[in-house]
């Protein structure tokens, strides 16, 4: 029905500003590519983070000791604001939205994962737009995605998907430090490839998202592996997705 799928995922740090607030602008350029590989009959599906950090916002700082517990409340709290966020802007471009909030277990063999498949199936054959966030309200730690980089990558192999984009803060892969004069941009890298010697720890704080380098590189190689070629560009550059689309050189390709 449509002539590529696109899984995009968007981490907490593209879409927030230094001060750990959302940045509806960055949110309204996202849906405007989406919308634009719409009308060249393009169908994504959208793994959005950010719903910690939104009902943060809203909450302020809890009172509630337990880490786990407080996440659980954070994201109750924040992922109908991000939905309402979402659902506006992808209104504002005449598009429709629908919020999908898996688990581990959606995606083990079984009667899970077929209703998984069937969920998004049945939205894109009606042109909607899945947004997918792991349910961290009811996850328990013993099936948590390690982030939404692994969900991202699940759902393109779930769907066949033509290609994964996973957008972050930076440019893609580096040699170095991102920030180092004597760091070069890595534009492809293999699947098999052993890349431990590029990878940096991050300290993230507690609601910027779990997700470092190292993972998005490990997801985007399974991914690739089954392939599907998978881009780790900068999403608060202009245009980006649109820019991979017509085969420009951005970011890191991961492919056979």
């Amino acid at each position: 029905m449509y002539k590529e799928r696109i899984v995009i995922k968007v981490g907490t740090n593209v879409m927030t500003n230094k001060d750990n607030r959302i940045v509806r602008p960055v949110l309204s350029n996202l849906v405007k590519q989406i919308a634009e590989l719409y009308e060249r009959d393009i169908i994504c599906v959208l793994v959005s983070s950010g719903s910690v950090i939104a009902g943060r916002e809203v909450l302020g700082k809890s009172k509630i000791k337990d880490k786990t517990q407080r996440r659980q409340v954070y994201s109750a709290i924040g992922q109908p604001r991000m939905m309402r966020l979402y659902y506006n802007i992808f209104h504002d471009f005449g598009m429709k939205c629908a919020q999908v909030l898996p688990t581990k277990r959606d995606f083990s063999p079984g009667i899970h994962r077929q209703n998984m498949i069937n969920c998004c199936e049945g939205l894109l054959s009606e042109g909607v737009i899945p947004i997918a966030n792991e349910d961290d309200a009811v996850s328990v730690t013993m099936s948590m995605f390690s982030d939404n980089d692994e969900l991202a990558s699940l759902i393109a192999q779930l769907i066949n998907a033509d290609k994964l984009i996973i957008l972050t803060d930076i440019d893609g892969l580096y040699t170095g430090h991102p920030d180092a004069e004597s760091s070069d941009l890595i534009t492809n890298v293999n699947p098999n490839e052993n890349l431990d010697k590029y990878i940096k720890d991050s300290n993230k704080g507690e609601a910027e998202g779990r997700g470092g380098m190292g993972s998005k590189l490990d997801y985007a190689q399974q991914a690739a592996a089954n392939n599907i070629p998978t881009y780790i560009v900068n999403g608060k550059t202009d245009n980006v997705i649109i820019d991979i689309i017509d085969g420009k050189p951005v970011g890191t390709k991961v492919s056979m």
